[in-house]
């Protein structure tokens, strides 16, 4: 029996907690169900054979209520494999309360899920000492922490393999090299005794067994303590089992055989050596794919120049708060997230949204922490400080994408499991087949072939295969405005063969704007002053169209009258006085009402709604002067991206809650496959649902007002901009508002899981090949046996290579880039006609 304790949200009257508790005691396996509404806490005991806190969790969930849970992320020290991940992993799981824990041996960090009612951090911190790991303390102030620590580990392991190497390569040279020379062992018999030699190799091999190779030792003992022996077991018993028998053949020789006598002092040393310099390099390109992430990390400013009291002080980052106005020159990197007050410049937001063209700033408009102000100075007004703005936002999201898995990490994680305790029975099988069977000196074939088996067979590759790409791939995607928030979608979006889209600030500007003004043959007024007058009383509405009609006349300059008598009638329009002049503004219901005859301009307002645009009729004094056609604009890009993913063969979609003729014209225009109008945002849902029953579906949107759409979406992406980062809503968030992030979204997806696949092939098909013939398996036929030390290389350099392959994925670049610099959009013009 096992009991636990779990926050209830939501619950608001004694019926509420009545209902969770009557669900909880219907489970199987649930004993006792206490739900106390004061509290907002369940506890409830169960067997745990029966039920997990899963199923609890998810029963309070589907009663309506939200069960309470904590993220935890752990910076763990002392993991030298993946097996090492698999013992931490184990450990958080045994704890009462953890519902789930990811260990990433590639960043090395730990992601559990927990019942804040029942297990805190301290004890999962516990939990991990007592696995034999370390908990590490990050300092929230200091940006290039984990970069200093990583350059500290990679030193001590460079300082480890130098020691060992200068100890093992005399050893090996003593050793190897008269053997290469025809007549060196006599030789150097005759000026070494063979009983002194082996006396010089039992020193040289003790100092590098205990002195760099104890690391082995402390992890290797305490993995074989927890029954789930690592990486550093393999090597602490190959090695021991070359140096005890040396040990004995150099003291206790007569212990042996005949003929068996013989040290492998240099077999033990060369193979710590060589395990220590390849963890030395291994460490070293580990550094180098967290490149992108100390990129963004460099971003944030140290000091800023704050104006306190009337005077400009310079203070470090740490004491700005929001509402502080701040001073930013040319050249200069913005320190906080604010809002301009005064002045002008354009600032390079390249490293945040990927765009390579500077954004013109004003008055109004919103900086980012991180960004570089280009040309002009300014003022702004700090609206978010520390870890609420948005570089620390993001470089949190992509340090939880890091150290989260893909599906096909599974695989990875199972072989790890069974992987070590495999190999040791394949030695001790190995051990027993040549020495029952081998050629004399049985013992000596028995015991080089079990511990090349220990040496060749490190989990390393297979453990390092996945999350070192994602790692890479992740922190690289942030630098080109990509924001994997969850790593598995690095591998999902690349499974979609369908592509949905939203229309309004998706494939559209989000904006509407005046696109056409059609003057009516019967009228004396200008199309400056037909405007003029339209804008003039719109000034007064908070319609999107009369704010599209406002911005126009402003573009072009107009001075604007104030209105009297303004009235805005819904479903018909706008009427008011201007000048002393009545205007009306509206459909065909309004043109009616005020008795204003349409027939001058009815097959040009015709022709404006048949190409998906909202037209509306304009009078003055009872004189029909214009029609006006508001429209949202295409992007520019949307045509390209919509036509390369036809070209990659995926199949596009349309949802839209636009009316069907906007929704169909849309559609012909971007040549897309299905078009689903004048769809609510909960139908949204359900439309993409329906096209999940042929394929898999990306949704792509602008994460907020389509959030049920993306939910229900196998993988999400969200159009966002600046610090309107709709962050939560989506798997993926395109930091830039350019709809090529999608294009270049899923390249990188793709490119990853390609990555990660080589990455498998060459770590399974290394201990494939080369465990069988460590283990002789060759020998009978072509005479092969593996040497122990060249089992060691081999190991380091299988490690090395999965790194090497995933760090290609730093050269990633934008497969379609945007324009240096975007085209303006050309002033409105007079039409005759549509």
């Amino acid at each position: 029996m096992q009991q636990i304790t779990v926050g209830v949200q939501g619950m608001t009257c004694a019926n509420c907690s009545s209902r969770v508790e009557r669900k909880l005691s219907k489970l199987e396996g649930v004993l006792t169900a206490n739900v106390n509404l004061a509290t907002e806490r369940a506890q409830v005991s169960f067997d745990e054979n029966k039920l997990t806190p899963e199923g609890i969790l998810t029963t309070i969930a589907d009663s309506g209520y939200e069960p309470v849970t904590r993220h935890a992320n752990l910076n763990i020290g002392g993991m030298d494999c993946a097996s090492c991940a698999q013992r931490v992993g184990k450990a958080l799981m045994k704890q009462v309360g953890v519902l789930a824990a990811n260990v990433n041996f590639a960043s090395e960090h730990a992601q559990v899920e927990y019942l804040p009612e029942v297990i805190d951090v301290p004890t999962l911190e516990q939990a991990v000492v007592n696995a034999g790991y370390s908990i590490r303390e990050t300092s929230q102030n200091d940006v290039h922490d984990a970069d200093e620590r990583a350059k500290l580990e990679w030193q001590h392991a460079k300082r480890r393999a130098m020691i060992a190497a200068a100890l093992a390569l005399p050893l090996f040279l003593f050793e190897m090299l008269p053997m290469l020379i025809p007549g060196g062992m006599m030789w150097r018999n005759q000026l070494v005794p063979m009983q002194t030699a082996k006396l010089i190799s039992f020193v040289l091999a003790t100092l590098v067994q205990f002195g760099p190779g104890r690391v082995f030792y402390k992890a290797g003992i305490a993995s074989l303590k927890a029954k789930s022996p690592d990486m550093n077991a393999l090597v602490m018993v190959g090695t021991s089992a070359a140096y005890a028998y040396s040990l004995v053949a150099t003291f206790l020789p007569r212990v042996l055989p005949e003929g068996t006598v013989h040290v492998y002092y240099e077999t033990s040393a060369v193979i710590i050596a060589l395990v220590l310099v390849g963890k030395y390099m291994e460490a070293r390109s580990k550094g180098r794919a967290s490149s992108a992430m100390r990129q963004l990390l460099g971003l944030q400013a140290k000091t800023a120049r704050v104006e306190r009291d009337g005077n400009p002080q310079e203070l470090p980052i740490e004491a700005v708060v929001p509402g502080d106005v701040i001073i930013v020159r040319p050249g200069e990197r913005i320190p906080v997230d604010g809002v301009v007050q005064t002045g002008q410049s354009y600032v390079d937001e390249s490293m945040i949204t990927g765009e390579p063209t500077p954004n013109a700033k004003r008055a109004g408009d919103t900086v980012i922490a991180g960004t570089i102000n280009k040309t002009g100075s300014f003022n702004f007004e700090a609206t978010a400080v520390g870890a609420q703005t948005v570089l620390a936002r993001i470089v949190k999201l992509v340090e939880d994408a890091q150290g989260s898995k893909v599906p096909i990490q599974s695989l990875g994680d199972k072989v790890v499991a069974v992987f070590v305790p495999i190999v040791m029975s394949i030695s001790l099988f190995a051990f027993v087949i040549w020495l029952v069977v081998g050629p004399a000196p049985a013992l000596n074939y028995a015991m080089v072939a079990a511990v090349a088996v220990l040496v060749v067979a490190c989990p390393c590759a297979i453990g390092l295969a996945s999350p070192i790409s994602i790692m890479v791939a992740s922190g690289k995607a942030a630098n080109l405005g990509v924001l994997f928030r969850k790593g598995d979608a690095l591998q999902t979006l690349q499974q979609a063969r369908t592509f949905v889209f939203d229309k309004t600030g998706t494939l559209t500007i989000g904006k509407p704007q005046l696109t056409d003004i059609v003057l009516s043959p019967n009228t004396a007024l200008s199309e400056a002053d037909v405007l003029g007058y339209a804008a003039a009383l719109e000034a007064s509405s908070e319609h999107p169209i009369g704010t599209a009609i406002v911005a126009e006349a402003e573009a072009r300059g107009l001075s604007l009258q104030p209105s009297t008598e303004f009235e805005a009638r819904p479903g018909y329009g706008v009427t008011g006085t201007i000048d002393g002049r009545n205007i009306h503004i509206g459909n065909a219901r309004l043109m009616a009402d005020v008795d204003v005859s349409t027939e001058a301009l009815e097959v040009s307002l015709e022709q404006a709604q048949e190409a998906g645009k909202t037209a509306l009729y304009v009078t003055v004094d009872g004189q029909l002067v214009a029609v006006f056609a508001v429209a949202d604009r295409l992007k520019p890009e949307s045509y390209e991206v919509i036509n390369h993913l036809h070209q990659q063969g995926y199949k596009v979609a349309l949802i839209t809650g636009d009316n069907a003729v906007t929704a169909k014209a849309v559609g012909l225009e971007l040549g897309i496959d299905h078009v689903l109008a004048e769809v609510l945002p909960a139908g949204k849902a359900d439309a993409v649902k329906s096209l999940q029953q042929t394929s898999k579906v990306a949704f792509i949107g602008d994460g907020i007002n389509d959030a049920p759409a993306l939910a229900q979406a196998d993988t999400s992406l969200a159009i966002g901009t600046g610090t309107d980062i709709a962050m939560e809503s989506a798997d993926i968030v395109l930091m830039s508002g350019d709809l090529r992030g999608v294009v270049n979204a899923l390249d990188i997806s793709r490119k990853t899981l390609n990555n990660i696949k080589q990455n498998y092939f060459w770590a399974f098909f290394y201990n494939v090949l080369l465990i069988p013939v460590a283990a002789g398996v060759f020998f009978p036929a072509f005479g092969v046996l593996f040497s122990p030390m060249l089992a060691a290389a081999a190991m380091g350099f299988s490690d090395i290579f999965v790194v090497g392959n995933a760090l290609r994925l730093r050269n990633l670049q934008p497969t379609l880039m945007a324009p240096a610099a975007q085209q303006v959009q050309q002033p409105v013009t007079a039409s005759p006609a549509y």
